[in-house]
């Protein structure tokens, strides 16, 4: 049993009567990959030490396997911690650093061997047992600490942002490495990034914090059909979201010289709200291009990516002039300079509170 649990919990920092993290309620199960997402300063890194132990809890309790460990040490946690630095000893072989934990705690030298030996065998780590780290290229390096934490055995693993010092590529192929890894061996594992398309690609469920606050957990496919707000709306998906405060028009939204269709709901929603206006969210592939009658779009910039394609241009609503990105045909991509016309996929849109940032309609 290995659920991990953060009750009411919030950390304040001397100074600041802001918390970093603020009344956090987050349940994970046993052996679920739980990532924390969001951008520079919103809590997911000072959460996750909470949960290690390398943080006070000022307020509330966490628990891991129903146990609350709030003022347990570290080492009495039964955690293992990936970090960003990697932190192997320069001055000790691969084998070492992998085996050092389990040396501290006096586990036989040949148990300790065979612990040592399966982790490397699952990270393909074998060939380099006997090389020092200065030897090893950026990803080798990232999955010596990974094995260092699997050989521990431990009931959770926490990693904290363990790619950022990666090259895209490596990135790529690393992230794919531990989603495999944490599926194979079901260990719980709960994991900090800022890249929300790390979160996306590797999270069973993804927990979006802002300013020390739990905006929204969920799937990551529910997190992208159906963010609960605004800033979730806009923070998942890449390229973002187009989000624009727009009026409400005779059964829909005026965005430029198109009405977007509403659901009824959504309207009535609005009215309850004494709204006339709302905030309108569109992604990219949900405009369509036609011929007539759409939001006319200025190109200023193509990027052409193969199979698809990305245009940023400017339309002029109501409030001004606003920048949109819409994606299209790779084959068939409009240039810097031309107009198109675009329409909405009304099922695909997003309406939210201008003010609250709320969805409407929900």
């Amino acid at each position: 049993m290995a659920e991990v649990s953060y009750i009411n919990a919030s950390r304040f920092y001397p100074g600041n009567p802001i918390p970093a993290v603020n009344d956090l309620n987050l349940d994970v199960g046993d052996g679920e990959f739980m990532v924390l997402v969001g951008p520079s300063g919103s809590g997911k890194s000072t959460a996750l030490r909470m949960l290690a132990g390398l943080e006070d809890i000022d307020t509330g309790e966490v628990r891991i396997g129903g146990r609350d460990v709030s003022n347990k040490p570290p080492k009495d946690r039964d955690i293992a911690m990936v970090f960003q630095n990697y932190a192997l000893y320069p001055h000790m072989t691969v084998a070492e650093n992998m085996g050092f934990a389990l040396k501290l705690k006096g586990v036989p030298r040949q148990q300790r061997d065979e612990r040592v030996r399966t982790a490397a065998k699952l990270l393909d780590l074998e060939r380099f047992l006997d090389r020092k780290p200065k030897a090893l290229s950026g990803g080798q390096r990232q999955r010596v600490a990974m094995g260092r934490a699997i050989v521990r055995e431990p009931a959770v693993f926490l990693m904290d942002e363990p790619l950022s010092n990666l090259d895209a590529k490596l990135r790529v192929e690393t992230r794919a490495n531990i989603a495999a890894l944490q599926a194979r061996l079901g260990t719980t594992t709960i994991y900090v990034t800022h890249d929300q398309i790390e979160a996306m690609t590797m999270g069973h469920r993804v927990a979006v914090l802002e300013d020390g606050l739990l905006q929204q957990c969920d799937t990551p496919r529910m997190l992208y059909d159906h963010p609960e707000n605004a800033f979730v709306a806009g923070f998942i998906g890449s390229p973002a979201m187009n989000l624009k405060t727009v009026p409400l028009a005779d059964g829909g939204a005026r965005l430029g010289e198109l009405t977007v269709p509403l659901p009824r709901r959504v309207l009535d929603a609005a009215a309850r709200a004494n709204l006339s206006e709302v905030t309108l969210g569109v992604r990219p592939e949900s405009f369509t291009l036609v011929t007539d009658r759409g939001l006319a779009l200025h190109i200023d910039l193509a990027e052409e990516l193969g199979a698809d394609a990305y245009v940023y241009g400017t339309a002029t609503l109501a409030s001004g002039k606003e920048q949109f990105v819409v994606r299209v045909d790779g084959r068939n991509v409009p240039q810097m300079g031309e107009v198109i016309r675009l329409a909405v996929q009304p099922e695909e849109a997003h309406v939210f509170h201008p003010e609250a940032g709320t969805r409407l309609g929900k």
